[in-house]
């Protein structure tokens, strides 16, 4: 069987050839990318427009400023930085603007959106079902207590899986300024969470 090729140096090729235009290089590293661009924005913002619409952005600004890689640190690095910041400014508008809130005034009372989206799997144990939407609820709410980028950091940290150091490189930070990120974000999910956990 033979050995495949590192995929930091097909990475670096593609990269390169990007560089030089070459359009098929470029599309092949967004390939590579996109599903994990997209996650990061849905899971940050929360919304599939707002998320559609850093995806778009993150991969033209990566477009224009391609010529400027200069390998410092790795693509991933690079590109999740982008995604991270546009994600950041995005949740700065929201709370300037009053983004249109989640839960709705119904006649039966407070209901989330995402309450009214069904489930799709079915779960054997009724009370452990109730326990974990009512856990899901209570997270999602205590995200979106959290500052902007404890959110960020959280969800690098949990749900994208990046070491602390590279969410300090991702933010343009320290690995120590990551980590007490976390700390105070773990803090409080932890305060939040007590009667769950």
């Amino acid at each position: 069987m033979a050995s495949k090729p590192s995929l930091e140096l097909d990475e670096a090729a593609l990269i390169r050839a990007a560089q030089d235009g070459d359009h098929a290089a470029f599309e092949q590293l967004v390939r590579a990318y996109d599903q994990g661009v997209l996650r990061l924005a849905m899971n940050l913002l929360r919304s599939p427009e707002d998320a559609h619409d850093v995806y778009q952005e993150a991969f033209l600004r990566v477009y224009r400023n391609l010529h400027a890689f200069r390998f410092d640190c790795s693509f991933h690095t690079w590109l999740f930085r982008i995604v991270t910041n546009l994600c950041l400014d995005q949740m700065r508008k929201r709370k300037v603007r009053k983004e249109e809130p989640t839960v709705l005034a119904t006649a039966e009372g407070p209901m989330d959106r995402m309450d009214a989206v069904p489930e799709e799997r079915v779960d054997g144990d009724p009370q452990r079902y109730l326990f974990s939407g009512q856990l899901r609820r209570k997270i999602k709410e205590v995200l979106g207590e959290l500052t902007p980028r404890e959110r960020v950091v959280f969800e690098l940290r949990h749900y994208q899986g990046l070491r602390l150091r590279k969410i300090g490189e991702v933010l343009g930070t320290s690995e120590e300024a990551a980590k007490n990120c976390l700390f105070r974000a773990t803090q409080k999910m932890r305060a939040a969470l007590g009667d769950f956990i």
